[in-house]
Formats: C-alpha cells, structure tokens, sequence
C-alpha cells in the first residue's frame, strides 16, 4: 500500500474515531446494565403474584383482558395486546387516543387464567427505563435516535480503517504483539491494535446492528406508506372504524393462526395504530422454533367483520430491523451469551478508552 495511501486511512480513522468516541464510551456503559435488563427488572420485581393454580388452568378468552383493561382506565381505547413468554400474562396497552405521546398511556399486565390485573407496567420510570432512553436517544426523541445513529456510521468507518492500516503499521511486528519493553505509550498502542483487530467483527456487527436500531421509526413509517397502504386499498377512503364496531378479538386470533398454523401471536395491534390500519386488527406472528422467533408476519384482520384481508411477509429492511434488535444486545442466547457481550463490551470500552489516552498524550508530547 503506498505511502499517500496509508495516511489517508490514518486520517480517516483518527478523525471518524476522535468524532464519535465519547458518544460511543456513553452507548457502552450503558449498554452493559442494558445486556441484563430482564435479569434485573426480575431482582426488582415489585408486581403482584399470579395466584395459585393447576398448571392446566385454562386461559380465558382474549376479550377479557381488554374488557378489564378498559374498566380500569375508562375512557381509554385498546391501542396493543402482547403476551409474556414466561408467565400466563397479556399485557394491554391503552390510551385516550390511538397514537398518544410518551407517557401518555397505560400498561396493564393481566392474568390470562382469571383476568384479573396483576399490576400495572411503568415502562417511563425506574432506572433501568432511564438508562435506556440515554441509550436510544438521548432524552431527545428521533433527533436523538439519528444523531446516534450517525456516531454509529462513524464509528463503523473507523473500525473500517482501523483494519485497513493494521497490517501496514505491523509489518515488522508480530500479529498481536505487545511491546513491554517500551514506553506506556507504545504498550497501550499495541494494546488498543491488539483489542481492536481481535475484536473487529463483534464491534462491528454490534455497531451496524445498532446503527439500524436507530432508524426504526423512519423504517416503520416506509413500511406503513409501502407494504402496509398496499395491503389495505380496498379500505381506501372509507372513515376509520369506531371503537364500538370493532368485532371479537379471539376470533381475530383464530383466524390469522389458521392462516398460518405453525405461528404463535407475538402481539395485536388493535385499529387505528402505527403497526395497523384505521380498519384491521392486525396480528403479529412470529415462528414457533427459535429459528424463526423473530421473524414476524402481520395478518390483517377486518375488525367489523372478522375476516382475514391479507397476509404478507416483512420487507427485508423490517426484517433487519428485527433480527438486529435481540443481536445488538446479546439476546439471542440465554446467559451465556449475555455474559460473552458484556465481556466484548467491556473490551469495546477499553479500546474506546486507550484511542482516546493515545490522542491526548500525543498531544502532551507535541506540546
């Protein structure tokens, strides 16, 4: 590689690196707490206890859960239903309008075996809900999430860099040598090249699947102008449907898990909502291997009349958004794989750390 070259590199991968280093330094601290979200939201557990009942209880129709939703907040409209994976729970989010703003709403978590309530979800407070708005978008809505998502592009052409000029910067060196016998400088140099080469391709599949985490809004959005419009011309022009026209949940259920026997429903996105139309009950399924969990399909559902009007699998850009949200944070194993995260994360930390010493001690030795 010639010289011109190499320090054009050099100069791409200071300047990408010194521009984004202390935002990324702030995504990795907070990142690491985020890796045991479940775990910790679990130690500081303060809901209330299911009651007690045969392990074969049956589970009460989906109808329920909203109709005790609604009494509890009245007013308030079926916006979404999720269900928990590791208790007999739906969970049923409400509001006095179908888009409402941050905080704006009311999350319920329901017994699906009585119906009854079990506490409701304060998804704004507590510190781990703090920690991941600074993680998302600094307190600043989409300006915040794009920002970042641009420090995170920057941060992808620095590890870019950052392997383009390895191999010339140690042609007369070892493959991840250390040279002790050197000044602190130079060891925490040969340090930062050994961690950062090491540890190329998890930065940076954790960088790129971040940097596409931050673009789901505007992907949404095209998703809801494109496939979703597509899907529901038919209803084009017709008024949205009110809430008291709206037809049985569970038979919406049944019938989008007839359409695609192997599925189970992750979630419903009730009429009126960004991931539905002003007319559909819109049922998420996901696949029923661990293969195929994340990988969702929405069937929409008429809400006046029950019938199905169309199904259809996610672009591949909402098919990266989804598989890349679990990658990002480690959520694709179980504790083993969190733990490797957070020990890659705090190695990310520790590259992050010793480009920025390297830069200020540059400078102090120029001076």
């Amino acid at each position: 590689m010639r010289t011109g070259t190499v320090r054009t590199w050099c100069w791409v991968h200071k300047w990408t690196s010194l521009v984004c280093t202390l935002f990324l330094l702030m995504l990795c601290l907070t990142g690491l707490p985020l890796i045991f979200h479940d775990e910790i939201d679990a130690a500081f557990d303060d809901r209330a206890p299911l009651a007690t009942l045969p392990a074969n209880a049956p589970k009460l129709p989906l109808d329920a859960f909203v109709r005790t939703a609604r009494a509890m907040y009245p007013g308030e409209r079926p916006l979404f239903i999720s269900f928990d994976e590791d208790r007999p729970v739906a969970n049923v989010t409400t509001a006095t309008v179908a888009r409402p703003g941050r905080g704006a709403y009311h999350l319920t978590a329901i017994d699906r075996r009585t119906a009854k309530p079990v506490g409701a979800l304060d998804e704004e407070g507590g510190i781990m809900a703090v920690i991941l708005r600074l993680h998302v978008d600094m307190f600043a809505g989409l300006p915040g999430k794009l920002f970042l998502g641009f420090m995170g592009l920057l941060f992808c052409m620095s590890i870019v860099s950052g392997i383009v000029v390895y191999a010339p910067f140690m042609r007369k060196l070892a493959f991840g040598e250390v040279r002790r016998n050197r000044s602190r400088r130079v060891r925490w140099l040969d340090l930062h090249n050994l961690f950062g080469i090491a540890t190329a391709t998890w930065i940076g599949v954790v960088g790129l699947t971040g940097v596409i985490n931050t673009l789901s809004e505007p992907l949404t959005a095209i998703w809801r102008a494109d496939q979703l419009t597509a899907l529901t011309r038919p209803y084009a022009g017709e008024p949205p449907l009110p809430v008291a026209a709206w037809g049985s949940l569970d038979q919406a259920v049944r019938t989008a898990r007839a359409a695609a026997p192997s599925t189970d429903p992750q979630f419903v996105a009730f009429p009126g909502t960004r991931f539905s139309s002003e007319h559909h009950y819109a049922v998420w399924l996901k696949g029923a291997t661990p293969a195929t969990r994340q990988l969702l399909t929405p069937a929409l559902i008429d809400a006046h009349t029950g019938r199905l009007t169309a199904m259809r699998s996610m672009p591949w850009y909402m098919l990266a958004l989804r598989l890349s949200q679990p990658l990002h944070f480690g959520n694709y194993g179980a504790m083993p794989m969190k733990i490797l995260w957070a020990l890659l994360d705090l190695v990310a930390i520790l590259i992050l750390g010793s480009g920025l010493y390297l830069w200020l001690s540059r400078k102090r030795t120029a001076s």
